[in-house]
């Protein structure tokens, strides 16, 4: 355990590497823009008159793509349970999608750039004269600042240190969390973290795992996910970790596999097939998770009696990780046992520090994305 929020069981491995410590201090005393944001000193750029003109409807709608988008998406999922507004993202082209509605929507429109091209064409096709629109950018000269003024909507200047992926816990995630009526500040735990022992220790040794997994040619990141509501969290792990790391023939490829669905397809090959790959089980422990009809279970079944939802994922879950140590499969597991602000932000920091020290060690740059701007300028030129 490494909170009281997360049970967490890491790799099984032996070897160290003390220069990790070093980088982990290293970066938290630089305490970059990406680090300020993890803290509850960090200061949003908007404020109250933002949330007043927002906060009344019901209806909302983020427009973005990747990190400008699976952050917010994340969170609502994970904490829908206390969220009572309605919450719909596009985040990709819905040219497939006949999107029909009477509804006027407040629009959340963010883009870093302020010129990616399927935020401008989503927001082109969808939103209505009469609803009402926040637009999250850098403050420079772009197609949305341009726009902004045309339409007359709000801006709230999107920090142009953070890169998109790692803009969560800035407005970029906490504006929208914000307007969920949750709490930013209990998702900036990077404060209480540093001070415990258990997780610094279990982050350093998850990367020194990690560095000696790649080092084997061990490059498949699997995600066993056995919560449905996280599938989104681990979307934006996805990204992140895709493309802070993919470069200079270095990288993870993190696959999301969604449980117990995949026992009956991909889980033949993660037991007997290549073994390029290392796994992160995920489980949530539920509140009020749906009961089993006893009355409808026939004799051979008895063991089902008695029995919940929630309590037969974990059966298969621990089953599954006993099958994984029989086989000796590298594996670390995380048991969140309280679904709040706290939790989700204890995630988020552990992910983000454990991308950034991997790319250190790796001796690449985590922040930048330069193969993904070479496909932008193609675009620009075949449309041209």
């Amino acid at each position: 355990m490494f909170t009281k929020n997360i049970s967490f069981i890491n790799f099984k491995l032996k070897k160290k590497d003390k220069s990790i410590k070093i980088k982990l201090n290293l970066l938290l005393k630089k305490n970059d823009q990406v680090v300020k944001s993890l803290r509850k000193s960090y200061k949003d750029n908007y404020g109250k008159k933002i949330l007043k003109i927002f906060k009344k409807k019901l209806d909302y709608r983020v427009i973005g793509m990747g990190g400008s988008s699976l952050g917010s998406q994340a969170i609502y999922d994970f904490l829908k349970y206390k969220i009572t507004k309605n919450f719909f993202f596009v985040n990709n082209l819905q040219a497939k999608k006949k999107i029909k509605s009477n509804k006027l929507y407040n629009n959340l429109i963010i883009s870093k750039s302020g010129n990616t091209i399927e935020t401008i064409i989503n927001t082109n096709v969808l939103i209505k004269r009469k609803e009402k629109n926040l637009l999250i950018t850098e403050n420079k000269e772009s197609y949305l600042k341009k726009l902004a003024k045309k339409i007359s909507a709000e801006v709230v200047d999107h920090n142009n240190f953070i890169g998109g992926r790692y803009s969560v816990l800035s407005e970029v995630g906490m504006l929208p969390s914000e307007l969920m009526g949750l709490n930013p500040q209990k998702f900036r735990q990077l404060n209480n973290l540093v001070k415990n022992k258990s997780f610094m220790n279990s982050l350093i040794n998850n990367v020194s795992a990690t560095v000696f997994y790649l080092q084997k040619k061990k490059f498949n990141s699997i995600i066993i996910n056995y919560d449905e509501t996280s599938t989104n969290l681990f979307n934006w792990y996805q990204q992140l970790i895709a493309e802070s790391l993919g470069k200079k023939g270095n990288g993870i490829l993190p696959i999301i596999s969604n449980m117990p669905k995949d026992n009956h397809s991909v889980m033949q090959l993660y037991l007997d097939g290549f073994k390029n790959n290392f796994f992160t089980f995920f489980f949530v422990k539920e509140n009020n998770p749906i009961k089993i009809k006893n009355d409808e279970i026939l004799k051979n079944f008895k063991y089902l009696k008695n029995k919940n939802l929630n309590e037969i994922m974990y059966a298969q879950k621990k089953a599954t990780e006993n099958v994984f140590k029989m086989k000796n499969i590298p594996f670390r597991s995380f048991e969140v046992n309280r679904r709040d602000e706290k939790t989700l932000g204890e995630l988020f920091c552990f992910f983000i520090l454990e991308t950034i020290l991997i790319g250190k060690c790796l001796n690449i740059n985590p922040f930048n994305q330069p193969a993904v701007e070479l496909i932008k300028k193609e675009t620009t030129k075949i449309l041209n």
